[in-house]
Parts: structure tokens; C-alpha cells; sequence
């Protein structure tokens, strides 16, 4: 007698009970995985990040 793949620790299934979870188990080993997806590689820039500056930065850097 083979290793026991599934086994059921409770309760006793009939025939027709393990031969649906035996379907559902192989369709889903069977069942094609979602391929990975390669990310992006981002961008060089062509014009150099500025921070943008709003009134309280002017107004806390240049006191009037």
C-alpha cells in the first residue's frame, strides 16, 4: 500500500464524498499558475527633481 496523499482525521466520508475532494484537489495541482510579471525599470530624468516650495516655506525661510 502506497503513502497516503490525503487523509481524513475526522469524521468518516463515504465513496462519493473523497472521490469530490480528490476531483477538487487534482483540478486545483492541475490548474495553470498566474504568470509573474517583470516590473518596469524606471525612467532616467531629463530635467532634475525641484522641490516645490509652498507660502509657509517662503514665509518660515524669508520672515517679513
Amino acid at each position: 500500500m502506497a503513502d497516503a496523499t490525503v487523509r481524513v482525521l475526522r469524521g468518516s466520508p463515504d465513496d462519493d464524498e473523497v472521490a469530490a475532494l480528490i476531483a477538487v484537489l487534482s483540478a486545483l495541482g492541475a490548474a495553470p499558475r498566474p504568470a509573474v510579471r517583470e516590473q518596469p525599470r524606471p525612467r532616467p530624468r531629463l530635467v532634475p527633481f525641484r522641490v516645490a516650495t509652498s507660502w509657509r516655506a517662503l514665509r518660515t525661510t524669508h520672515p517679513r
